[in-house]
């Protein structure tokens, strides 16, 4: 029987605030396209949020927000960098490379899903003839796909490197309602002030129905970008019900309380994980998600008992997302079973 889903925190509902923001949007008849009340709300609000006369666009979905985003940042024969375990390189299908018209990704290492601007010197500075794509985006995941971090002061550090060298730098920020509510600093210090040119706000995992903001904080960048998202299918005609969610979730502050659960239950997740032999956390739980190392044979107890998991690419282990819905209860039912799992393949290796 499934108990539960920690594979991704996109198979958690819609949050009430949301909910009720689409129930409102649903009264009467409004214009078209985005010519109405509720979007001019959610981009007001998203503008009073960062603190920043921003050009904001909603859009359906995160890979439509990335690859739009870079497609606008780059020209056919540019690349972006950025880490090798990014979701623009591992987990879009190739769409940053399609919309852009063949822009190259270069790939970066770095430990626990972040760069470090040596690395972005290095591939600058690796080639600069001709025959090789010239690079001018760099592209950061905050929080990183290892559910990491990436501070202020690292922020700034790489975006100065990155301007420095003129390359315009991306924020990919599907979990960064949980980085910020790691951080508890105001949005506008590790995004735009720290040296950030274009964010990807993701609304879908902090409890939109579905829905991204791409947030240009240089309105230069966003030239043309409303033809981008008629082209690629991306310009909601009926636009009120992606922008009323965020609404929903900005008005009263419920995106950064959501946030603040999925993290907290990954903390409570990782805190009772630590002290069991048989377990061991990959790296520092920051946001919403604990790694793990642990046997094949735990892992399939654990899927027969009904409990959804990745195992994770790039050989972090095994991955549990926590969400926006998450409950303190699921949690200790999970580590009960852990428990379980792990006491019944300790006997089975030692003959009991």
């Amino acid at each position: 029987m499934q108990k539960n889903h920690f594979a991704s925190d996109n198979t958690s509902g819609i949050c009430p605030e949301a909910w009720s923001a689409l129930e409102r949007a649903n009264r009467g008849r409004l214009p078209s396209y985005g010519d109405d009340d509720w979007t001019d709300r959610a981009a007001d609000l998203i503008r009073e949020l960062f603190e920043k006369d921003c050009e904001v666009f909603f859009v359906f979905n995160g890979t439509a927000a990335n690859s739009l985003a870079l497609a606008s940042l780059c020209q056919s024969y540019h690349s972006v960098l950025c880490h090798e375990l990014a979701h623009v390189e591992t987990d879009e299908c190739g769409a940053p490379e399609f919309f852009s018209n063949g822009t190259k990704i270069l790939l970066l290492q770095g430990d626990e899903g972040r760069i470090l601007p040596g690395a972005i010197k290095h591939a600058i500075e690796r080639r600069s003839d001709i025959h090789y794509p010239k690079p001018r985006v760099v592209s950061l995941t905050q929080a990183t796909e290892l559910g990491t971090v990436y501070q202020p002061d690292e922020l700034r550090e790489i975006c100065e490197v990155a301007h420095g060298l003129n390359l315009s730098v991306h924020m990919d920020g599907a979990r960064f309602a949980n980085a910020a509510a790691s951080l508890g600093l105001p949005p506008k210090s590790f995004t735009w002030e720290a040296g950030v040119d274009v964010l990807c706000f993701g609304g879908t995992k902090n409890g939109m129905a579905i829905g991204e903001a791409v947030i240009f904080f240089r309105k230069e960048l966003a030239h043309e970008f409303d033809y981008r998202c008629k082209q690629a299918g991306q310009l909601c005609s009926k636009m009120r019900f992606l922008a009323s969610q965020w609404v929903g979730l900005l008005e009263d502050g419920a995106w950064l309380k959501h946030a603040r659960n999925a993290n907290r239950m990954a903390t409570r997740l990782a805190d009772a994980i630590e002290p069991l032999p048989g377990l061991a956390i990959k790296s520092k739980v920051q946001a919403n998600s604990v790694f793990l190392d642990m046997t094949d044979a735990v892992a399939r107890g654990l899927l027969d008992r009904g409990w959804k998991f990745y195992s994770f690419i790039g050989n972090a282990g095994y991955r549990f997302m926590c969400s926006w819905a998450t409950t303190a209860e699921e949690i200790d039912e999970l580590v009960s079973d852990m428990k379980q799992v792990l006491a019944e393949t300790d006997d089975a290796g030692n003959g009991r």
